[in-house]
């Protein structure tokens, strides 16, 4: 397939889903080609949703051209030349897989799938697109902060020698009322996993990014603190008033393990890995930390333009990590944005996202990370949930 399917300078996305991540996925096509040279112009031509009003209003808020409620419709449409693909994970793998083999780029959220088959199907999908020069990509979108790639860039140079230690944690409080409302995210039909799938993905996939390292062996623990909440009555949101009728989690709350690295620069290192949606007081704190023999870096989401860098080879008197602020135009992506010391934020990620993975498009190579990387996170993902369910010491991936 070519690369737009209609000519120069046109490439027509559908999006599948229209939640949370539709609202920055939508941003980001509206703004990556106002800002990065894509080579095309993308053209936010529908959106797919269940509920036709919802979906309508959704196309109105975010400036897609259509509405539809059948995505097979729309996959099939030889008008489109992009599916993204936002929906809860149990639709990923069906609808991902449709559209790569009706040669449609395909775009889609973390994690890849709820389960290790249908994630393996997917990348095996992707695979026999790649050789039809259709392009497949899954969104994890903390690559993208110019402080990750500036990480990155510093373990890759040696600036912190070799990888001895990790820690990461991702906080969020926004389940620690026991009476909040019962969501999608909490059944396991649909989310795949809780806290470890949902926000320990990226926790995972940032340390082997960072690192160049992959886990090969965990021991972990999960645990679900509530066990029953609230439904929604019908046609009320989140905001509104619960019903009397209570559902079942079914899904983990917080998910604790240690893990081993091989490869890259973190060769032998070991790393503590921590995803909770019960960290009272903690709203979106992605926090990691690698030690190394020549130094170390701490990054904080929540201080997302600044990177903290030690080096052991400062002077006594002067160590100490030192604290980089990452907006320079020779930082990843910075270039594209504001002037030196004018901050970006939580949506940028997602802007850069869109702009690497047309650039591939466009030049023809297989943008990252690939739905390979997605299977391995999600084999990760199932090691730590037999981990816990056996008592393991080590489960290897």
């Amino acid at each position: 397939m070519a690369h737009d399917g209609h000519g120069p300078g046109r490439l027509r996305v559908a999006m599948v889903g229209h939640g949370f991540m539709g609202a920055a996925h939508s941003q980001a096509w509206r703004t990556a080609p106002r800002f990065f040279d894509l080579g095309v112009e993308p053209e936010m031509a529908v959106v797919v949703g269940r509920d036709a009003e919802r979906t309508e209003a959704a196309r109105r808020q975010y400036g897609w051209q259509a509405a539809s409620t059948d995505w097979r419709q729309v996959v099939a449409d030889p008008d489109i030349d992009v599916v993204d693909v936002v929906s809860p994970g149990s639709s990923h793998v069906e609808v991902a897989i449709a559209a790569l083999e009706a040669g449609k780029h395909v775009l889609c959220e973390k994690p890849l799938a709820n389960t290790v088959d249908e994630a393996e199907a997917m990348s095996a999908a992707a695979q026999a697109a790649a050789e039809r020069g259709v392009r497949a990509m899954v969104g994890f979108s903390y690559r993208r902060v110019p402080a990750i790639a500036f990480a990155r860039q510093l373990v890759a140079d040696g600036r912190i020698g070799t990888v001895r230690q990790v820690r990461a944690l991702y906080l969020q409080d926004w389940l620690a009322d026991e009476d909040g409302p019962m969501t999608w995210r909490l059944d396991k039909a649909l989310a795949g996993s809780g806290s470890l799938g949902d926000i320990g993905a990226h926790a995972i996939d940032l340390v082997e990014h960072v690192t160049g390292g992959q886990l090969s062996t965990v021991s972990g623990t999960l645990e679900t603190f509530v066990h029953e909440r609230p439904l929604m009555a019908e046609g009320v949101g989140l905001s509104g008033t619960a019903s009397t009728e209570r559902g079942q989690v079914t899904v983990d709350d917080a998910a604790f393990f240690l893990g081993r690295l091989t490869g890259g620069a973190a060769e032998g290192a070991i790393g503590t890995f921590e995803a909770t949606r019960y960290a009272t007081g903690r709203k979106n704190g992605l926090t990691l930390e690698i030690s190394g023999s020549e130094g170390a870096i701490q990054f904080d989401l929540e201080s997302m333009n600044e990177l903290r860098l030690y080096e052991s080879s400062a002077p006594a008197g002067e160590q100490g990590f030192r604290r980089i602020l990452v907006t320079e135009p020779e930082h990843p992506w910075m270039a594209a944005w504001w002037p030196t010391g004018h901050l970006i934020g939580y949506e940028h990620t997602f802007s850069h996202q869109v702009a690497d993975f047309v650039q591939a498009i466009i030049a023809g190579t297989d943008p990252q990370p690939s739905f390979a990387d997605g299977l391995h996170v999600q084999r990760v993902l199932d090691a730590v949930e037999r981990s816990a369910a056996d008592g393991s010491a080590w489960t290897v991936i």
